[in-house]
C-alpha cells in the first residue's frame, strides 16, 4: 500500500482559528487549525452553495460558512448548522515532526 499523504503547508504558516485553501489534482481542500492548535482537513466547498469553506470563521472544532451560515464539524465534516443538510467530506491530515509539514491524504472516501 502506498502512502498516499501529501504535503500541503507548514504548520508554523497556520495560526490556530485560521483556514486555507490547497489544491491536490482536481481537489480543493480547506486546512483548518482550530482554536485549540488541532489539524483538519474537509472538501473545499459548502455543501448548501458551493461557496469555499476557507474563507469562513473558524470557532472551536467548526468552521462556518461567510455566506449563508452553515456550520461543519471539523472532524466529520456534519453540518451543524442550516441552511446546510448534507456534510462535507473530511480528509485525514498527518503532521511530519521533523519537517513541520501539514500532509493530508486526499483518497478518503467521499462524504456520505
Amino acid at each position: 500500500m502506498s502512502d498516499a499523504f501529501v504535503p500541503v503547508a507548514a504548520l508554523a504558516d497556520l495560526a490556530p482559528g485560521e483556514a486555507i485553501d490547497v489544491v491536490i489534482g482536481d481537489l480543493e481542500i480547506a486546512v483548518v487549525r482550530d482554536e485549540d492548535g488541532g489539524v483538519h482537513a474537509l472538501e473545499d466547498i459548502c455543501s448548501h452553495d458551493e461557496i469555499a469553506l476557507s474563507d469562513g470563521d473558524v470557532e472551536g472544532c467548526t468552521i462556518e460558512c461567510w455566506k449563508h451560515g452553515s456550520q461543519f464539524d471539523l472532524v466529520t465534516g456534519r453540518p451543524l448548522q442550516l441552511p446546510a443538510v448534507l456534510p462535507v467530506r473530511v480528509f485525514p491530515v498527518r503532521i511530519d515532526e521533523s519537517s513541520g509539514a501539514i500532509l493530508v491524504d486526499p483518497t478518503a472516501a467521499p462524504a456520505t
